[in-house]
């Protein structure tokens, strides 16, 4: 983020989101919402604030594993390094306010509404992570028990616990751990497709990580299956082995806490053992590797660009095999795990290939687009809305003079709004009903032969 807001060609709008999408391919409107800092461009985040506000709110990027003031910069990287307010923890009592010597605070700001115009769009919203049940394997109930994301918090040199391995509990070292992989994924209650093997990878990570503060801990991964199937992942699997990182192919069948000591007695079931066996662990601290789902923030975002979503929620390709970066939508591609669940050195390559076909596409200065449309005859429409309400790029609009109107720009020729028409006023350019009856005629007169 740094590198990108030095670059002079690239302008940045952060703590903003889009609230109205229109336009075509090559001819984008944007409206961009900025949301109020209550700071002016004159902050230079001396951080002098921080130390006189009075209230105290919980530290998101640290998972609120530690507080943050009111006035605060949200992680040490952040763009731009400039304070905000959190209104719903501020009681405006005014020291930041006497304590800027710059005069950066302003109580009085409000959302600005931004409109641009863009030839292409790359999506890349990103993913989060998913967030089981309170008391599903004793997440939310237990102190001990917390995510992989949480874990790598505590990690963190710049966490709440500055590096240290510590229990939530107590902030005393673990002497035992248990990383329980799949939670989430691959559950038919709650997320059918795999993470690309990330959970898999992070926790082998993360295992090796919890060994170097204490070689001897007892670290152990419970799995279904190991997934290592990127360049140098099995290498490193076969490294956490030979660190002493116990892996147990196994299904945790219940987790139960002791209220004194806070040990979590773990119940699991040996599926390498012909015989189903049924074993008792204790550890004193589990991270649950759970699974990528789609970003949250996405969900009101595709209301107004309108693009097609897969059956597990993410953003879905043009083709899943050939053209795996385009949409159907021209001018708008996907890079990274807005897709579905990729690991780094994917997303890198994703985005190469999105920034390529966006750059392919505006470098030609014009978009030629197949005749293969839908037409409407409006003698037979009656306005009745069923083709605009199933058109999936929202390129149909009812008048209630002329009809359905195409826009023949987003139209993709897919075909849905005829199939949905009582009156069969809407077809296709090029693939009319007597086409194929005369080709069935033919292959039937052959046959007949």
């Amino acid at each position: 983020m740094l590198e990108a807001q030095r670059n002079k060609n690239i302008e940045m709008y952060t703590f903003a989101e889009i609230t109205k999408f229109s336009g075509y391919v090559g001819n984008f409107e944007v409206e961009i919402t900025q949301k109020p800092r209550y700071t002016t461009q004159d902050c230079n985040g001396c951080g002098a604030c921080f130390e006189v506000c009075p209230t105290i709110g919980a530290c998101e990027f640290n998972q609120g594993m530690d507080p943050r003031k009111a006035i605060y910069i949200s992680f040490a990287q952040a763009v731009p390094s400039k304070a905000q307010i959190d209104m719903k923890v501020c009681i405006k009592c005014g020291n930041c306010v006497n304590v800027c010597e710059l005069k950066a605070i302003d109580f009085n700001q409000t959302e600005t509404k931004i409109t641009k115009k863009f030839g292409g769009v790359i999506v890349a919203t990103g993913w989060d992570e998913f967030i089981p049940e309170i008391g599903y394997l004793g997440y939310g109930i237990y102190d001990n028990v917390i995510t992989e994301v949480t874990f790598e918090r505590l990690l963190a040199p710049n966490g709440p616990v500055v590096g240290h391995l510590v229990k939530p509990s107590d902030n005393q070292p673990p002497k035992s751990i248990l990383f329980i992989n799949c939670v989430g994924s691959r559950d038919m209650k709650r997320n059918i497709y795999c993470s690309s093997g990330v959970c898999c990878m992070v926790s082998i990570k993360n295992a090796k990580l919890a060994k170097s503060h204490n070689p001897e801990m007892e670290v152990v991964v419970s799995y279904i299956d190991i997934r290592a199937a990127g360049k140098g992942y099995e290498e490193y699997y076969l490294e956490a082995r030979k660190a002493r990182v116990d892996f147990i192919r196994t299904k945790v069948v219940s987790i139960e806490e002791d209220p004194q000591s806070k040990v979590l007695t773990v119940i699991m079931e040996d599926s390498l053992d012909p015989n189903n066996t049924i074993k008792k662990f204790e550890f004193d601290m589990i991270v649950l590797s759970t699974s990528m789902v789609p970003s949250k923030s996405f969900a009101s975002l595709n209301e107004l660009l309108g693009l097609q979503l897969s059956s597990n929620g993410f953003l879905k390709e043009f083709h899943q095999r050939l053209n795996t970066v385009d949409t159907d939508v021209p001018g708008i591609v996907l890079a990274g795990a807005c897709h579905g669940p990729k690991d780094i050195s994917e997303s890198i390559m994703q985005a190469k290939g999105a920034s390529s076909s966006m750059c392919k596409l505006l470098a030609n200065r014009e978009y030629r687009i197949d005749l293969i449309r839908a037409i409407t005859d409006t003698e037979k429409c009656s306005g009745c809305g069923m083709c605009a309400a199933t058109c999936p790029y929202q390129a149909i609009t009812i008048d209630l003079e002329q009809g359905a109107i195409v826009d023949n720009i987003i139209c993709r020729g897919c075909g849905l709004c005829a199939s949905v028409c009582a009156n069969e006023a809407i077809t296709l350019r090029y693939y009319r009903g007597e086409h194929y009856n005369d080709l069935i005629d033919g292959i039937l007169v052959n046959a007949l032969r």
